[in-house]
Parts: C-alpha cells; sequence; structure tokens
C-alpha cells in the first residue's frame, strides 16, 4: 500500500508558500520606501485653507492661479530672463509700464511684447519733457493716439506728475492741472486705463534720519526723501489726485502702490466706494498694508474684490540678475531675496500666517500677518480684475 500511494502522492505547496512571501515580502519593502520617503518639497494648499494646512514653508505658492502682474518695468532685451521668472513664479502675462513715447522707445517694447507670444502688454509713458512748452496736454493726447493705433494698451503717469515736473512757468505741474485735461479725456474716449503714481510712502516726507522707519531705503535712494522746501505735501498730492479721478469718469484710473496710501486704507476705500472709475494695485506695498490688522485687510480686499490689481513693480534688465524688486539697495538682489519676494507676498494673499518677513524688508523692518483671501477673490485680484480693466486678451 505504502509504495502504491507514493506514485499518486500530491505536490508539496512549498512553490506556492515561497512565492507568497516573496510577495508579501515586495509589499514591505514598499510600504518602508514610503513611510521613510522625505516629504514632497513643494505642497500646495488650496485657498481659504486654515492654520491646520501644510507648512507654508512647504508650500509652491505659484500653483493654481493664473497671475498678471499689472505693474512692472522692463528694460529691452529682457526678454529671456523675464520669461524665466514668469514661468518660475507663476505668471501668465505682464504689463510693462516703462514703454516711452512714440518714436523713443515704445516701438522697441512693443517688439518685445510681439516675441512674448502674448505675454506682454505695454504702456506708453508720460514724458516730462514735454511739460516746458505750451500746449503740452494737446500735443501729448496726440502722442497717445498714435501709442494706441501702435499697440499699447494703456497710458503711465510717474510720479514726477506734482513732484518734479516744471510747466511753462517754471512751476511744479500738479496732479490736477487742468492744462492735462486732453490727455485724461483721450484715454477715456480710446477705452484706455490709465496707471498714476502720485505721492509716495509718508516716511519720505519726514527727516531721513535713523529715527525714520525707511531709513535704509531713503539711504540707498537719497533723491527718494521729500523733507524740503517747496515740496507739495503728501495730504495735497493724493488730494490733487482725488480730483483729477472726479473730473473724468469716464476715464479709468488706477492708483498705483495701493493709492500711494497704504498707511490709510480707510482713504482709499472711501475713493473707491466714491469713484466707480477708481482702481488701485498692490505694487510694492505688501509691507505697508501688510502690517495693519489682518482682519481689516482681508475685509478691505474682499469688499472691493472687483477693484484691485495685482501688481509688484518687478524690475527687469537685460542682464541675469538685474532685477529690482518693488524697491532695493544699490547692488541687484540675491536669489534668496527674490525667493522671499514672491514667497511671501502669496504667504500674504493666500495664507492666515502670522509674524512673517515682508518681500521688502528695507521698506520697513517690520512682519506682516497674511489674509487668507478666499479662491474666488484670489482669482480676480491675480488675473480677472486685470484682464478685464487692462484689456488683456484671454491667455
Amino acid at each position: 500500500m505504502g509504495r502504491a500511494n507514493d506514485g499518486m502522492r500530491p505536490k508539496r505547496p512549498w512553490p506556492l508558500l515561497i512565492m507568497v512571501l516573496i510577495f508579501l515580502g515586495l509589499i514591505g519593502v514598499l510600504l518602508v520606501l514610503i513611510v521613510t520617503a522625505p516629504p514632497t518639497p513643494s505642497v500646495e494648499v488650496s485657498a481659504g485653507a486654515g492654520p491646520d494646512a501644510a507648512s507654508s514653508k512647504t508650500v509652491d505658492f505659484a500653483r493654481g492661479f493664473k497671475r498678471i502682474d499689472a505693474h512692472a518695468h522692463l528694460s529691452v532685451g529682457s526678454l529671456p530672463q523675464l520669461v524665466e521668472l514668469m514661468d518660475l513664479y507663476g505668471f501668465a502675462h505682464i504689463v510693462d509700464l516703462s514703454g516711452g513715447i512714440p518714436d523713443h522707445g515704445l516701438e522697441a517694447h512693443l517688439t518685445q511684447a510681439m516675441a512674448s507670444h502674448g505675454r506682454i502688454s505695454v504702456f506708453m509713458t508720460l514724458p516730462g519733457r514735454e511739460f516746458r512748452v505750451p500746449g503740452y496736454g494737446q500735443r501729448i493726447a496726440a502722442m497717445i493716439e498714435r501709442a494706441k493705433q501702435m499697440g499699447a494698451k494703456g497710458f503711465k503717469i510717474p510720479k514726477g506728475l506734482g513732484l518734479g515736473w516744471d510747466g511753462p512757468d517754471g512751476k511744479l505741474v500738479p496732479v490736477d492741472d487742468p492744462g492735462l485735461d486732453p490727455i485724461f479725456e483721450t484715454c477715456g474716449r480710446l477705452g484706455m486705463p490709465i496707471t498714476i503714481h502720485t505721492a509716495d510712502p509718508k516716511a519720505f516726507w519726514q527727516p531721513p534720519t535713523p529715527a525714520n522707519e525707511r531709513y535704509e531705503e531713503l539711504s540707498a535712494h537719497p533723491g527718494w526723501s521729500f523733507y524740503k522746501a517747496g515740496t507739495a505735501s503728501w495730504e495735497e498730492l493724493l488730494d490733487q489726485l482725488e480730483r483729477r479721478v472726479a473730473r473724468h469718469p469716464n476715464t479709468t484710473i488706477i492708483g498705483v502702490h495701493f493709492g500711494n496710501a497704504a498707511e490709510e486704507p480707510e482713504r482709499v476705500a472711501r475713493m473707491l466706494r466714491k469713484y466707480p472709475n477708481y482702481y488701485i494695485d498692490t505694487s510694492a506695498r505688501v509691507p505697508e498694508f501688510g502690517r495693519h490688522p489682518p482682519d481689516k485687510m482681508r475685509a478691505f480686499f474682499i469688499e472691493f474684490q472687483d477693484r484691485i490689481l495685482y501688481g509688484t513693480d518687478l524690475g527687469v534688465g537685460p542682464e541675469p540678475g538685474d532685477l529690482v524688486l518693488g524697491s532695493g539697495g544699490d547692488e541687484p538682489p540675491p536669489p534668496a531675496e527674490v525667493v522671499r519676494f514672491f514667497r511671501s507676498t502669496y504667504r500674504y494673499f493666500q495664507t492666515p500666517d502670522l509674524n512673517f518677513e515682508s518681500p521688502t524688508p528695507i521698506q520697513g523692518k517690520w512682519n506682516i500677518n497674511g489674509i487668507n483671501l478666499p479662491k474666488e477673490v484670489l482669482e480676480k485680484l491675480y488675473f480677472r480684475n486685470a484682464q478685464r480693466v487692462m484689456g488683456i486678451p484671454a491667455q
């Protein structure tokens, strides 16, 4: 019986058992690798995420939103470096406010914009030298007509108006000078928005001593100090701006740098409520409005979610590293400062984080607090408002 049964004995299960053990071993190794793997270096946090969301140190703030930088200054020849920055920090489009005028720079800036394949728009820039000869308003208005035909999207007025440009009589031309009316009326008729830089931070009207909270910035740029006789006061300039905005209800006017009144959000809010044609951008003022109570500023951005354009005041030169981050010292910023500039800005708008370094500490040695805007508000701030107000084609 024993021998007869040997021929019919079932096969041992060892091969199958070995295969199962190998399979289980492979799963175990995989689990170990997953558990011990380092954290993903870029973790996206959705807009409106609370304090329990992923640490801001690992958040890729650039993801999740298209952005238009509505306030930048580009040199001709800066396109290669610019595109690299745009791709790295999440920009679909940039508005070049340093376009110059016809026959004096505008052609080159428009050519560079064309080479960007739709990623750059160009504004004509107010030529202050025209004020020396009577009839400047009509002459500049004619330039604007031509710039529009050439492809300029809007018109930029630098801060020299009211602070540095003299008229034919040798006196400063104020922001509300009637001689400028043809400029504003022409832009309104053509549907060209005007971005206007009026005044500067309040600290620039205080003595440029170590007691000044912007002493480091004023030391690097002594010409920015307006603590001298004969200069219009900060309040006078802002009053001139308001009279200008009120005079042209059919012209879109964008007060750059948070209307240059980031120290007084209530003043900006009053103008936004009173004048439907008035808008502001955020350029180079995140440190200033970022030190106000976050709940107050969150309410501000939500109330005026259709009237605020995101801007950086970024300056881009033709050489690698030739950048200006809204403000700065004598030397180009090192890479770490570039990262901080964008990261702190996005962190302010997108998270509830408290007491972190501002994008540009040279503008003041204080920290800021995030306002954690809802996603729909961020989309308007970052992209939709500029697209609508500045007539930027769909990306």
